[in-house]
């Protein structure tokens, strides 16, 4: 059967659309790029905030204008775990949705007679099992794969829906990734990118226990020429010898994506963190400390319910201090299933926005400082996608895929996609590099 998959949302998303597609393909099912020619259509959604939730509703409307006659629409993840058979009900044109609980079943809807499976079908989260064999690298992208290290989410963001759709954390066997992780890297892999929602608590949960420390330092010597990136670091779970392992060694990049959502200690208690701003400023001290040439990315929100100006100013004084190479930010999404809806003070649109927009502005000119650094410099850079003759698209080690800025390199030599190659920083924007090879 010819198969088509869209995957929305995060890289943990994208993850478990290539292990679903990795099942299609060892039950003998053909993937399929144009959704007019397949037989079979799937939407992989995200739900964490209400962009994302419009997002997929759009993506599935579109697709099923898409589909010829015949062919199934199945809808998993997020957004049907989020909102159950109200969705089912109010989307006519979908034959199947699959909660997080049960991505290994919607190859069952590929086969099955119709009438012999549930429409809506939604185990509980933590029935998904992480230890599935991956297929080979599937998804269209050129050097770099992402590994998931963990499900769910022992942590209560007063904000955050997630530990409602993914159920409790769920670390992977160590062996387990170990083993994906060379088998990604035999595919061709050049770098991999650790994810979870706290990948910094890997493995408190399993007995006997294990750390991220100890699971990196396992994969770094287990592929030295592959780079280890980690994503989504949380502030109460980075520990001083995670920071020391990686000013150890080479090929774990010096990147800590450390999401902190605000820097008002009045904020951050609302929002259920227990961290406070101090023990912030500390942490990225530290960090800077062991590692001067350490890359800071983060993530922040505004307009949550009770911000002031005084909360807004503090948070702008926190990011021109730091000075983080990478953020991003967003808005505020609020819904009655999320406990910060219940709390006073909720911003208007048109405030948040405003307090958005201002924010960026302020990081673009840092991003524009910190990268001018390094200009006249010579670094690694991966080889994504070509660009014209002899030009190349890539990143350095202190870019990550898909949320940083890239370098346009102009190679000497003859490259291709994939390629390792130094090169020297000839210029400097925002966000993105240009420079030639040596």
């Amino acid at each position: 059967m010819n198969v088509h998959l869209t995957s929305l949302g995060c890289a943990k998303n994208q993850v478990d659309s290539e292990w679903m597609l990795g099942l299609f393909l060892a039950r003998g099912h053909r993937l399929c790029q144009a959704p007019e020619e397949a037989e079979a259509i799937i939407v992989n959604t995200c739900a964490f905030i209400e962009s994302a939730v419009e997002e997929a509703i759009d993506a599935i409307l579109e697709l099923s204008k898409a589909r010829r006659g015949g062919c199934r629409l199945i809808v998993c993840g997020c957004l049907p775990e989020r909102y159950g058979r109200d969705l089912a009900a109010s989307l006519p044109e979908v034959d199947f949705f699959f909660g997080t609980g049960a991505y290994d079943r919607v190859v069952d809807a590929l086969e099955a007679d119709t009438d012999t499976l549930d429409r809506c079908t939604l185990p509980p989260p933590e029935s998904v099992r992480l230890d599935r064999a991956f297929t080979g690298r599937i998804w269209p992208r050129t050097g770099f794969a992402y590994l998931k290290t963990a499900e769910g989410c022992d942590r209560h963001c007063t904000y955050c829906i997630i530990p409602r759709l993914r159920g409790r954390q769920m670390s992977r066997p160590l062996r387990d990734i170990v083993s994906e992780a060379s088998g990604l890297a035999a595919s061709g892999a050049r770098e991999l990118v650790l994810v979870g929602q706290e990948t910094s608590a890997y493995g408190r949960d399993l007995s006997p226990g294990r750390n991220l420390t100890e699971l990196l330092a396992t994969l770094s010597d287990r592929l030295p020429s592959v780079w280890l990136r980690v994503l989504y670091l949380h502030p109460e779970t980075v520990t001083p010898d995670l920071i020391r392992l990686v000013s150890e060694r080479d090929n774990i990049c010096s990147y800590f994506d450390i999401p902190v959502q605000h820097a008002a200690d009045s904020i951050l208690k609302r929002m259920s963190r227990r961290h406070r701003s101090a023990d912030l400023r500390r942490l990225f001290n530290d960090i800077r400390r062991v590692i001067p040439e350490a890359t800071l990315r983060t993530t922040v929100m505004v307009g949550f319910p009770g911000e002031s100006e005084a909360d807004m100013d503090e948070l702008m004084k926190f990011i021109q201090e730091i000075e983080f190479d990478h953020l991003g930010a967003f808005r505020y999404s609020d819904s009655e299933d999320i406990a910060s809806h219940k709390l006073t003070g909720h911003v208007p649109d048109n405030v948040a926005a405003e307090r958005f927009d201002r924010l960026m502005a302020a990081q673009a000119r840092i991003s524009s400082v910190r990268n001018r650094r390094h200009v006249g410099k010579t670094f690694p850079v991966l080889l994504e996608t070509r660009a014209g003759d002899r030009i190349f698209e890539g990143r350095t080690m202190f870019q990550a895929p898909e949320v940083d800025g890239i370098i346009r390199v102009e190679c000497r030599h003859p490259a291709a996609a994939g390629d390792v190659v130094l090169a020297r920083v000839t210029g400097a924007g925002e966000y993105d590099l240009t420079g030639k090879t040596v």
